[in-house]
């Protein structure tokens, strides 16, 4: 089943326990958590005390994706905080399997992310380990951007390494993802979409994702 997670990243962050109460009353079963530090981006946005504070408010699973120079100094404190999955950068991992068991051990499931510029091959040797691959289909730093579709080229050739290895992680994708390509996530092989600005800036938010849940569902079919 394909997950519609709406990046909270495009919230109103003054209202943001009525605008995740409105995602979910639109079927929203995971949220999407960017957390940036200012130096692996060039942006910051928010910690482990907003992630505890969103824990108390909903029972979504957490999906907290960690855009920072240092993922094995604080994904077990954001685990702590209340993440059930924690995605760290390629990029920003010095030994990226011992990154990815340590957070399985803190007891939330670990995923890899890769940059539109970084090749799928970096991850050869811990796609059996991963519980989830993020592909990036923007360059990560700020909501809004415009998605670029050779990331589908990317996802494609997961999924298709994904069942030649007789694997069974997720595929993620976030960056861009509008009512126009979601479709088009899907068919590639993406199991979890992350949408922010399409959800968060619409009319209705629940309404956004329902909207995007059917999209999903009929490419889902096409795909089988």
């Amino acid at each position: 089943m394909v997950e519609i997670l709406p990046s909270i990243l495009a919230a109103d962050f003054a209202r943001l326990g009525e605008e995740i109460a409105r995602v979910e009353r639109g079927g929203a079963s995971m949220l999407h958590l960017d957390v940036m530090d200012g130096h692996f981006v060039p942006n910051l946005t928010i910690g482990p005390p907003v992630v505890k504070s969103i824990r108390k408010i909903t029972k979504a699973i957490l999906d907290v994706h960690l855009m920072i120079a240092d993922p094995d100094r604080y994904a077990p404190i954001f685990i702590e905080a209340g993440a059930d999955c924690v995605s760290v950068h390629q990029e920003a991992c010095h030994h990226l399997d011992s990154t990815l068991r340590m957070i399985q051990s803190e007891g939330a499931q670990a995923g890899v992310v890769i940059n539109p510029a970084t090749p799928l091959s970096t991850l050869d040797e811990v796609l059996d380990l991963a519980d989830y691959v993020l592909i990036m289909s923007v360059n990560p730093g700020f909501g809004g951007q415009q998605f670029l579709p050779n990331s589908l080229r990317k996802v494609r050739a997961l999924d298709a390494r994904r069942r030649q290895m007789n694997l069974n992680f997720h595929i993620e994708i976030d960056g861009g993802i509008t009512m126009d390509n979601v479709s088009d996530a899907v068919r590639a092989g993406c199991d979890w979409i992350v949408a922010g600005t399409t959800i968060f800036h619409s009319e209705d938010p629940a309404t956004a994702v329902r909207q995007m849940q059917h999209l999903a569902r009929e490419a889902t079919a096409i795909r089988a």
